[in-house]
């Protein structure tokens, strides 16, 4: 996972992405013609945005675990020492009226709805609300980027039990767009922003003692998720590929790892490390910490490194385990090793990444269509509708959209020509 010698010096220039169009014969399978579509639903995440949310919040993060509210407190820290309020809820309340403005300068004339899996708005609400508006077939897309059970499937496990419970099965189509995560406006914001946190440190090092030549490791880091379940990552009956590091979750992370380094630094070691960890600690999760990695590298039997350039290059937006994990402990492990460091910026409301969600937009629906699906790594782009059993829910079956041979919500097979027909009302 590393590249180049600690000796390369960097020099500010960035090339540019390396951007595909070609269409990928293996996920093409999985490609679905455009649709009239009447609604777009922003679905995250959510969070607390008080004090006393914070207790049913986390309950709602881990029903069905057993967990009791004493240790859902030992584990509330980090939201309490920010006033009870996450970051999220505030960022897509941004990001939907960024996209918003996006879609109308495009001309189109689609509104857009938010929901969320685990705080107001609900996904049910939000849904019954769309259907109330009098929308029928409806456009998903998550602020989740990668392949695994949390980031894709769950979500479209949410919108399946949530059209099961509501009584819109059948009524309502629910639709997703496609994991966007080597999409360049996802990546296009980490190219700028590694390019200046390495301009930065490289500075900040030179002012301390003069060594602006010393050793930087770009870290790029992401969510660490089970052991199992990254394995299971991209795996179906119907996904022939073979998968770095054993999971779609860790190869897609890497590939874009290597994408934003051949545009800013090819001569700059980095690595993938993984943050916030949570669950019982006899269940394997994907390793190294960024801590421990820290340790690793700059620790008194280390590599020599002096700098640090922390890419959050698993999240769309500034939340609460970017402010947290990274802000407080990963930048307080830095000072203690005594490492020159930086946080880049996720893309947020960024403009290349507004400008690609609407793209991504536009790939699905009859108004406005464009045809070209960029992609900056060999592995996308990714599928309109997920392989049978991709991505699997250890804890049991549930109800579940946009994958092929289900109906639910969406009414196709994924490859029939008449999938772009909207549900009947």
């Amino acid at each position: 996972m590393n590249a180049g010698s600690p000796e390369t010096a960097v020099d500010g220039a960035v090339a540019p992405l390396a951007v595909s169009t070609a269409p990928n014969p293996v996920t093409s399978a999985g490609r679905v013609a455009p649709t009239e579509y009447d609604a777009i639903l922003l679905a995250s995440f959510g969070g607390p945005e008080g004090q006393d949310d914070v207790i049913p919040f986390l309950r709602n993060v881990t029903r069905g675990r057993g967990i009791p509210d004493e240790r859902l407190e030992e584990v509330s820290h980090h939201y309490r020492a920010f006033g009870g309020v996450s970051p999220i809820n505030g960022q897509n309340r941004q990001l939907k009226a960024a996209l918003e403005a996006e879609l109308a300068a495009a001309g189109i004339d689609i509104p857009v709805y938010w929901g969320n899996r685990n705080w107001e708005p609900y996904i049910p609400a939000t849904l019954q609300e769309i259907y109330d508006a009098g929308h029928r077939t409806v456009l998903m897309l998550t602020t989740s980027v990668y392949s695994c059970y949390s980031s894709c499937r769950q979500y479209r496990e949410d919108i399946g039990v949530a059209l099961t419970e509501t009584g819109l099965a059948g009524r309502l189509r629910v639709d997703k767009i496609r994991q966007y995560f080597d999409h360049p406006g996802f990546v296009a914001p980490f190219v700028e922003g590694t390019a200046a946190g390495l301009a930065t440190v490289r500075e900040a090092l030179g002012a301390a003692d003069g060594s602006r030549d010393a050793e930087i490791r770009v870290l790029f880091s992401t969510h660490s998720i089970p052991t199992r379940d990254a394995e299971a990552a991209g795996r179906s009956e119907a996904e022939p590929r073979s998968f770095e590091g054993g999971s779609a979750y860790v190869a897609q992370h890497l590939a874009n790892a290597r994408a934003i380094m051949a545009a800013v630094a090819p001569g700059v070691k980095w690595d993938l490390v993984y943050q916030s960890r949570s669950g019982a600690p006899h269940i394997p999760w994907l390793e190294p910490d960024i801590n421990d990695r820290l340790q690793a590298i700059a620790g008194a039997d280390g590599e020599g490194v002096k700098g640090a350039v922390i890419v959050p290059l698993g999240f769309v937006s500034d939340h609460m385990e970017v402010a947290w994990d990274l802000d407080t402990e990963a930048l307080e492990t830095c000072r203690e090793l005594g490492v020159e460091a930086v946080r880049v910026p996720t893309p947020g409301v960024h403009r290349d990444f507004v400008a690609g969600l609407v793209e991504l937009i536009r790939e699905r629906t009859a108004q406005g269509t464009v045809t070209d699906r960029p992609h900056v790594t060999e592995l996308g782009p990714w599928y309109d509708v997920c392989r049978p059993g991709c991505c699997e829910n250890f804890r049991g079956a549930k109800p579940v959209i946009a994958e092929e041979g289900v109906e639910l919500g969406t009414a196709h097979d994924g490859r029939s020509p008449a999938a772009g027909k909207g549900a009947e009302a």
